[in-house]
């Protein structure tokens, strides 16, 4: 349907969420991240979008440059930016207000940080206006159906909560997860064991870790994967330098029977680093290095047989262009966490809800490690409008309710627009 809407006013607020324990990829640790809120206000509805700001994740290197709290700061400027941006601004569909301000944020960017950042950590500053564009959008035309921004392939009736296991989470948490029916586990590789950068090290460190976690889980039956075995998911954020190198992890994986349950081999290079992997046996997966469709369609050519979808990192519209691209190559898709808050988690569940199956699945599959990483997690919960949507659990039931309402998202969280309101006293006035 369409609709000219006018954006009166825009405004940005945050509110950072601590972590249990330090959390561990690509060589360093974050302590929490920022939960930020973008209301775009069109005079009489308001849309609320909502982000998390992961620098580690989205550059590495502006992280390693300013630290975690000056990171965090300088991506929320870019936020704040494209609020700016679009006041006064009419548009008739969300995707073109992020196409509006993409170029300009990532100009701003670049001056304000003084480093070619990444196209990712711009899209990652950018979730929570997207998003508040959609819900806007969603209110002014009555298209409250996730349908009506991916369609997809098909309705799962269920999907497998992948849990993360980063470097430090004990085999023994993993055998309990497993018992009580996770049946697929995303398990983080490249750690610097010494703090040396030894890159042997790390590979040694790799292997070891993942043949404790297969020898302790070989045995463990479940009815969801069509081997009844469980399965794995490797992510190694880009650490792993040569083919050579990464071919000593590979080969180790076949002969200890590991690679057979590997499902994805998520981002084992840097971007930059544009190896061929199509003839190394395993499923790889691109993440971090597609930022455009520019990158996917590269990616693919590399032998990339599947693609990381997150709208809750990259926005909910280059991901709806990404899986139409992925598709399009036959290239699987699936969608993972950025640690996201629970109503985030629905952004993802509506996403991953609409994918095909991936190889070796009975059911869909969505990330979400949430629960075990934030302090609040329980009463980050009571944040969702609708109290009996389901955000954590090692299997996500999707019924019909689920599909006709999109999990409540259409709904104003309450407690994130009154966070925009403290913050910018004259918001909606």
């Amino acid at each position: 349907m369409r609709k000219e809407i006018t954006v009166v006013q825009a405004a940005c607020a945050y509110e950072p969420e601590l972590f249990k324990t330090a959390f561990g990829f690509k060589g360093n640790k974050l302590t929490g991240v920022w939960q930020v809120v973008v209301g775009l206000w069109d005079g009489t509805d308001v849309g609320i979008g909502l982000g998390i700001e992961s620098v580690l994740w989205s550059d590495s290197a502006v992280f390693a440059s300013y630290g975690e709290d000056k990171s965090n700061a300088l991506m929320y400027q870019v936020t704040q930016h494209a609020a700016r941006l679009v006041q006064g601004k009419t548009f008739t569909a969300p995707s073109e207000l992020l196409d509006y301000v993409f170029d300009d944020c990532y100009r701003y960017a670049v001056e304000i940080t003084g480093m070619e950042v990444t196209e990712t950590f711009v899209l990652n500053a950018l979730v929570p206006f997207d998003m508040a564009a959609w819900q806007l959008w969603a209110r002014k035309t009555g298209s409250d159906r996730f349908d009506d921004i991916f369609a997809g392939t098909e309705h799962c009736e269920q999907l497998a909560n992948i849990p993360l296991i980063t470097y430090g989470v004990p085999v023994e948490t993993v055998v309990q997860m497993a018992k009580e029916g996770t049946c697929l586990f995303k398990i983080k590789l490249g750690c610097d064991p010494d703090g040396d950068g030894d890159l042997q090290k790390m590979l040694l460190w790799d292997q070891k870790r993942v043949l404790q976690i297969h020898q302790a889980l070989r045995s463990i039956p479940t009815s969801y994967t069509e081997s009844g075995h469980i399965l794995y998911y490797f992510d190694a954020n880009g650490r792993y330098d040569t083919k050579e190198r990464l071919a000593q992890l590979t080969d180790f994986l076949k002969a200890e029977g590991i690679a057979e349950r590997t499902v994805l081999f998520e981002e084992p290079f840097a971007p930059e680093n544009e190896v061929f992997v199509g003839d190394m046996g395993i499923p790889f997966a691109a993440d971090e290095s597609a930022h455009s469709l520019r990158d996917v369609k590269r990616r693919i050519e590399l032998g990339y047989k599947a693609l990381t979808l997150k709208p809750i990192a990259k926005t909910v519209t280059v991901t709806k262009r990404m899986a139409e691209a992925a598709y399009a190559a036959n290239v699987d898709c699936f969608c993972a966490d950025l640690t996201v808050n629970p109503l985030m988690v629905e952004w993802n569940k509506n996403f991953a809800a609409r994918l095909k199956r991936l190889p070796g699945m009975k059911i869909g599959i969505v990330e979400s490690n949430g629960a075990q990483n934030y302090v609040r997690w329980e009463q980050m919960k009571g944040y969702i409008p609708r109290a009996e949507t389901q955000s954590d659990g090692s299997i996500y039931t999707l019924d019909e309710a689920f599909y006709r309402n999109a999990g409540g998202l259409y709904e104003t969280p309450t407690h994130y627009l009154q966070l925009v309101c403290d913050q910018n006293p004259h918001f909606m006035r």
